[in-house]
């Protein structure tokens, strides 16, 4: 058997003590009773509301609503939901009540029951609610703006991108174009200059016909240092032809013809390894001449320079060590960078600054890649490494 439920509070306790106000009035709007929070809501006692018009509680704004708005529809549906209006309170403020009513007809007449509703927790929700709208209409605003304003920003940078591109690929060109034609009267020059050096000179005339040599070959030398640069540049890379060579004599023979474009410098060659390798003569020549080149440049001219080859596990190195100036760290991150030079020297041994990543292109090319290594105890060595045979580049 199922326990007793408790009793319920009497009906008169149930109405005072409801949780939100009830006023029961005549059709013509008269109050017969109300509850006591209602009371409280608008400051008065239950004495002053009997006999009272439910309409005179209301603002003016409020009276005109009830009686052009709700109060009909109490007479034709016998109902209203939810009808926002606004009380009176006894010192002049109002209170914004939600109202729901019904018609009931009794023997004795027809009474309307009404029951009011706070709105201030409601109120409150909806403001939050309309303010949390309102940030994130604005927010979504701020995010299309700064969606556009990216769009925008990457057409734009999609065009200074081109532009740069046409403009680099032109000047690559042109460097391309003006080298290449340059390098006829340069020919010219050294050939002249070698045949008025064979017939008899006064020691003045040797002289200076010494210096024009000198300078036509560095002229050279820079030109096929922009015209690689240029070749690289424009995505056709450093070429290359492989072919059966002898590496240290490659190197030997490289070294005599640096002995002459640097008389003052000490320059030395260590070999070991098997010499076999296939590799680009010419290239591998051009590598150790900008090396030795750069060794003269920044290295201490009374210490010698020495050249080191190695073939050995199918791996060519080409090695050229100075005792110079240590290279920090720094700079290293950048030295074989192209147009990046670390000497004010103004002499026959200045260039561009396109010397060592001449050299890396032509290790790249073989399948290696080049390092150094600079301290106060070993000095510097530039090491070259690559495939020595075309099947493992």
């Amino acid at each position: 058997m199922s326990a007793e439920l408790p009793e319920p509070p009497d009906f008169e306790a149930l109405f005072e003590g409801a949780p939100c106000g009830l006023i029961v009035t005549t059709e013509d709007g008269t109050i017969l009773r109300t509850n006591r929070i209602v009371c409280e809501w608008i400051g008065v006692e239950h004495a002053e509301l009997q006999g009272r018009r439910f309409q005179a509680l209301l603002t003016m704004g409020g009276r005109i609503f009830h009686q052009t708005h709700w109060a009909p529809l109490m007479q034709m549906q016998g109902s209203v939901a939810e009808v926002k209006l606004d009380l009176l309170h006894r010192d002049g403020h109002t209170v914004t009540m939600l109202l729901n009513g019904v018609r009931r007809d009794h023997v004795n007449g027809a009474f309307y029951e009404l029951a009011l509703f706070g709105t201030t927790d409601r109120d409150r929700y909806e403001r939050e609610l309309l303010s949390a709208r309102k940030h994130a209409e604005e927010l979504l605003k701020e995010k299309t703006a700064a969606e556009s304003a990216l769009r925008q920003a990457k057409i734009d940078l999609s065009i200074a991108y081109e532009k740069s591109q046409r403009r680099a690929l032109f000047a690559e060109q042109m460097v391309a174009i003006a080298s290449h034609d340059l390098k006829n009267p340069l020919t010219a020059i050294r050939m002249a200059t070698d045949m008025l050096v064979r017939g008899e000179r006064t020691a003045k005339e040797t002289k200076l016909l010494e210096h024009i040599g000198k300078s036509s070959d560095r002229a050279q030398r820079m030109i096929a240092d922009l015209l690689d640069l240029a070749l690289v540049r424009v995505g056709n890379g450093i070429g290359i032809t492989r072919s059966a060579v002898e590496l240290h004599k490659v190197v030997s023979q490289s070294l005599n013809e640096l002995h002459l474009a640097f008389p003052e410098a000490q320059l030395l060659h260590q070999s070991s390894g098997d010499a076999s390798a296939e590799l680009d003569a010419d290239r591998i020549q051009q590598l150790v001449g900008n090396l030795v080149a750069n060794s003269v440049a920044y290295g201490d001219p009374h210490q010698a320079i020495t050249v080191a080859s190695t073939v050995e596990n199918g791996v060519a190195t080409v090695a050229v060590h100075n005792w110079g100036t240590v290279i920090h760290e720094v700079a290293i991150a950048s030295l074989f960078e192209p147009m990046t030079r670390h000497s004010d020297r103004d002499d026959d041994v200045r260039s561009v600054g396109l010397g060592l990543f001449i050299v890396r292109e032509i290790a790249k090319a073989h399948g290696g890649d080049v390092t150094v290594r600079s301290d106060t105890v070993g000095g510097t060595t530039f090491t070259a490494t690559f495939a020595a045979a075309l099947n493992e580049a």
